[in-house]
């Protein structure tokens, strides 16, 4: 019997590119002034992660693919000067990997456990967002087949 903690698999996208949207005052409509800019000229938006810092300043990190990098930029750019954000940044290789699983929320230590296991590779977690089945991180595009050899390792797949 394996030690290791079984999950249902695996996912990963190593086409993207994040955008960062970073300083705005925290306020209703913030992230969908943003997305709705984006989705009204067709980008997908394949991640997304916002959260507020101690300023109460809220910061905005989402993912799209690298051949819409150009056109999100100027979008994120423009809606960034009428949120009134303090910057936006751009990483041009990024990758998405993902577990997934059944009831990862009654299941403590596997975000921890992914986590270790890419820290332990050497790898540095960009962003992170997790729903009730699935913990995803964003990482450097270079790393992403280090990254899928160690949850490889690290967990069991069916």
């Amino acid at each position: 019997m394996s030690s290791r903690i079984k999950i249902g698999g695996i996912l990963k996208n190593p086409n993207l590119a994040a955008l960062s949207v970073l300083g705005i005052a925290d306020r209703p409509g913030i992230a969908a002034t943003l997305l709705s800019a984006l989705g009204r000229e067709r980008v997908n938006v394949q991640f997304i992660v916002q959260c507020m810092d101690m300023r109460r300043q809220t910061h905005i990190v989402l993912c799209v693919d690298r051949s819409d990098l150009k056109q999100a930029r100027a979008l994120a750019d423009a809606a960034a000067v009428a949120m009134g954000a303090e910057t936006v940044d751009q990483i041009e290789e990024v990758g998405l990997v993902s577990i997934f699983g059944p009831d990862f929320r009654e299941r403590p230590g596997i975000a921890g456990t992914m986590f270790g296991a890419l820290a332990d590779k050497g790898i540095n977690i960009l962003a992170i967002s997790t729903s009730i089945s699935t913990v995803a991180c964003i990482i450097e595009g270079r790393n992403m087949n280090l990254a899928l050899e160690a949850l490889r390792e690290t967990f069991e797949l069916p």
